[in-house]
């Protein structure tokens, strides 16, 4: 093998950081798990016991080898994989001080807890930083670490919420089932768990020029509202409110469901070329010259009409067989998919997203893969979601404790593992 094919393979953007990652749930996990998946050595610090409050939030549940349902969810699997899992009571000055010495050799601390909360332990920015200047410290809080919200807790379904996403979600007025409606996924956790890493890798990146660290304060509430996008921008800068509008694009038209003979399929034009090249292939050569539909404003205005003799066209043939219409022209389309059929959807395990691990409670489990896609430093799946304290032994004698110290921990139940 190539020299240059060895080392693509060994090295790691992060290689050599290490992270304490103090979170729960979801936003501050899945940056944690970020940057594990580029090399970073991410100590996750759990509660005795139970661990994670993700790891008991179910159904579903991981069934073992036999198929049995555990009591494990199968929603940790999905921003844990590559952490070494260290299980101690901080709320203890033994475990605290322990802690506080990990930290001080660390180049990253993750946290999620209420503003003020880790200041009682000694593990507040101020204090973390006055023995570890170096230190890169995130906060990821419902509502930041400022403003008069800062001291409420904040999950993803309220921010959605209060953050406006909610308010330009869902069918529209006059429709059955007319009303705001959470996306299904947690889409405002998912920002704030990339808007967490990625500052922690501006802060890194920064550290290399100043030498020093800095607080990096991330907020749900805050990757909600920058989110919003157009939907913002046309009341900030149009006093005009983007109303729900289901599956509908407010500026464009054709964007969004149509049916087949046999189910449904998405139709994306964003212009006026695409919107003749689809006129074109469904044999209405004559609809960009007709004068309602001829610009995009144009075809917003008259949105109705249009949809409904596209639709008399496409209700004629199968998924299958306008599927090949709309690739021959070039428009953007494409099918409905459960979950089960992006399992086996070939463009996804092309990507490789979906990874294979295995597990001591159900021998395999599958995870999707990291959409992070690096030529020379790919992303490396080397470790599984951990159990809860699985390698708090490790991670202390790294530290320096003795057998003797680790042991007196664990007699005093601040430690497990």
């Amino acid at each position: 093998m190539p020299i240059e094919d060895r080392q693509r393979q060994t090295v790691r953007p992060l290689q050599g950081i290490k992270v304490i990652d103090m979170t729960r749930v979801v936003a501050g996990p899945l940056a944690g798990q970020t940057l594990a998946d580029l090399g970073a050595d991410v100590i996750k610090i759990e509660r005795l016991g139970e661990g994670d409050d993700i790891r008991t939030l179910g159904p579903p549940w991981l069934q073992d080898e036999e198929g049995h349902e555990s009591d494990h969810s199968t929603y940790f699997l999905a921003v844990n994989r590559g952490k070494r899992s260290l299980a101690i009571d901080f709320t203890k000055p033994e475990g605290a001080a322990v802690l506080r010495k990990l930290v001080a050799k660390a180049d990253v601390l993750l946290e999620n807890f209420r503003p003020g909360t880790l200041a009682k332990y000694g593990l507040a920015y101020e204090q973390v930083s006055e023995t570890n200047p170096g230190i890169v410290y995130c906060s990821v809080t419902g509502f930041g670490h400022s403003g008069p919200y800062s001291p409420r807790s904040g999950y993803d379904y309220l921010v959605q919420a209060m953050g406006g996403g909610m308010s330009v979600t869902g069918h529209a007025d006059g429709e059955p089932g007319a009303g705001p409606m959470r996306v299904g996924v947690p889409l405002a956790d998912f920002a704030a768990g990339n808007n967490a890493a990625l500052g922690i890798l501006a802060a890194l990146l920064a550290r290399h020029q100043t030498g020093r660290g800095q607080h990096v304060d991330i907020a749900l509430m805050d990757s909600q509202v920058g989110m919003l996008l157009n939907s913002f921008s046309g009341w900030l800068n149009g006093q005009k409110l983007i109303p729900r509008m289901g599956n509908d694009h407010a500026s464009a038209v054709p964007y969004g469901v149509f049916p087949c003979s046999d189910g449904f399929i998405l139709i994306c034009t964003f212009n006026d070329r695409e919107f003749a090249r689809l006129a074109e292939a469904l044999g209405h050569a004559e609809w960009p010259a007709d004068p309602r539909f001829a610009r995009s404003r144009d075809r917003v205005v008259n949105r109705r009409t249009l949809v409904e003799a596209i639709s008399d066209v496409t209700s004629t043939l199968t998924r299958e067989a306008l599927m090949a219409v709309m690739e021959e022209a070039k428009i953007s389309c494409g099918p409905i998919n459960t979950m089960k059929e992006v399992e086996i959807d070939p463009q996804v395990a092309a990507r490789g997203m979906i990874v294979e691990m295995d597990h001591p409670v159900a021998g395999k489990i599958r995870v999707a893969g990291s959409p992070l896609k690096l030529s020379d430093t790919p992303v490396q799946y080397n470790r599984r979601p951990p159990m809860v304290g699985e390698h708090s032994l490790e991670v202390l004698s790294e530290l320096g404790l003795s057998a003797e110290e680790i042991a007196e921990l664990k007699a005093q139940s601040i430690v497990e593992g």
